[in-house]
């Protein structure tokens, strides 16, 4: 009876038991990343991620702006709050080598885009605390609620977010973090030398499955440096290992493409110490507009992806001090200038969405909702395999909003929390809208 089935049927046969297989938990977990990279790999060969272009409704030009002859980082009026603290100046005489000891080394293999809950778990065990990285991972990147197997949930969260580690520290444990933007090579290796290691951003270049290098976001746990070799030392958790040094000039340049943002952790009882050595930096108004003027003067520096991150910079720093409608104009030049870098060497920092949302905010708060729904499906369709980033569903469903397309905000927002259930802005707005 079997062998008269017609073919088509048996065809049928064969692609759901091959279904069925696949779905078996123990080979899925073994084939899923496979199976993900090869569609991948299909998608971006049709549709390069990098030639994606986001095009503002009202672009700007892309020459440099006039940049003042120091850097003085004077916080403007009536933009941000005034100072509470007091900077206070720190010793600049350093030891030449320091190499802290009571690191443990913590990788983020075998887990789906871990960077962020493998360096926040290094810099929680330095201060003693007993947690693992899944135990961070599981507040902050908790994955699709839906899917049983944690490792597999959480894989469609491409990135953590630096106020994402801040609050988890802040909130679920005993010890305190901050975070500031415009940091430096010095502020490092004070904080660094008087027993702080501290959680950088980065970018960095890998080639990917074209041979072409592509950039990347990143996080590393800086635990030492070496002044006679200018470098620091870094627990780097997926490909250079534990206690890799890296040339400051290099982990500069990296840095720059997050506008030198820091985390530090650090036990209650010693926030005194962490004010002293922070100096200027204690105070957030005075950061943020440091970290624009040092942006505004790599503009004039630098070229290519580098010039590009300097402008983006100065979009973020704008958005940090509140200033939407500058940042917006400011992200329409850096945008101008992305679609004009070559493709010979580098290709375009496509990714960079997936790590930075400050677009989104100065375009929303500058009623520019159209532009929040065009950046967002640029970066959910075009650079990416699945559209899987929660903060640009929230953005775009909150833009749906402002222009009254109420089904299709509800739509995002409840994929954003199915995306990420511990997504509270989203939770909120549901809650706002009485759309749950």
């Amino acid at each position: 009876m079997l062998k008269k089935l017609p073919r088509p049927l048996w065809i049928l046969i064969g692609i759901i038991a091959l279904i069925g297989i696949y779905n078996i938990p123990a080979i899925h977990s073994r084939l899923s990343w496979r199976v993900d990279n090869a569609r991948t790999t299909i998608k971006y060969y049709f549709n390069p991620p990098d030639e994606a272009i986001f095009q503002p409704s009202t672009p700007q030009p892309t020459s440099p702006v006039q940049i003042p002859p120091t850097l003085t980082a004077t916080p403007k009026e009536n933009n941000t709050p005034e100072p509470t603290l007091t900077p206070t100046i720190v010793p600049t005489a350093l030891p030449e080598l320091v190499d802290l000891d009571g690191v443990t080394y913590v990788d983020q293999h075998h887990r789906w885009n871990y960077c962020g809950p493998a360096n926040l778990t290094m810099a929680l065990n330095f201060w003693g605390w007993q947690g693992d990285r899944d135990d961070i991972a599981k507040a902050i990147k908790p994955g699709i609620a839906e899917i049983e197997d944690f490792i597999q949930a959480g894989k469609t969260d491409k990135n953590v977010m630096p106020y994402e580690m801040v609050n988890f520290v802040n909130e679920q444990t005993q010890f305190r973090a901050l975070s500031r933007i415009g940091g430096d090579i010095n502020l490092l290796r004070n904080f660094v030398a008087s027993g702080f290691p501290v959680i950088v951003e980065k970018g960095y270049y890998e080639a990917d499955y074209t041979g072409k290098v592509a950039w990347l976001g990143h996080y590393q746990f800086v635990t030492g440096y070496d002044d006679a070799a200018s470098s620091f030392i870094v627990q780097d958790t997926y490909n250079n290992g534990p206690d890799f040094q890296i040339s400051y000039d290099y982990f500069e340049e990296g840095w720059r493409s997050f506008d030198y943002i820091f985390v530090v952790i650090y036990p209650p009882q010693r926030a005194e110490e962490v004010g002293n050595l922070l100096g200027l930096w204690q105070d957030e108004a005075w950061a943020r507009q440091y970290a624009l003027e040092i942006a505004e003067k790599e503009e004039t520096e630098l070229e290519g992806n580098d010039q590009f991150f300097a402008i983006f910079n100065q979009g973020t720093s704008l958005v940090a001090l509140q200033r939407y409608g500058e940042a917006a104009t400011t992200y329409d030049r850096a945008f101008a200038l992305y679609a004009e870098l070559g493709q010979d060497d580098t290709q375009r920092p496509y990714r960079i969405i997936w790590y930075q949302t400050g677009p989104y905010f100065a375009y929303y708060h500058s009623a520019r909702y159209q532009d929040v729904i065009n950046l967002a499906d640029n970066t959910l369709n075009e650079t990416i395999s699945e559209p899987t980033l929660e903060e640009s569903l929230f953005w775009r469903a909150r833009a749906e909003y402002a222009l009254g397309n109420y089904d299709a905000a509800y739509a995002d927002m409840r994929e954003t929390v199915r995306l990420n259930p511990n997504f509270s802005p989203a939770t909120f707005y549901l809650e706002l809208w009485d759309a749950e």
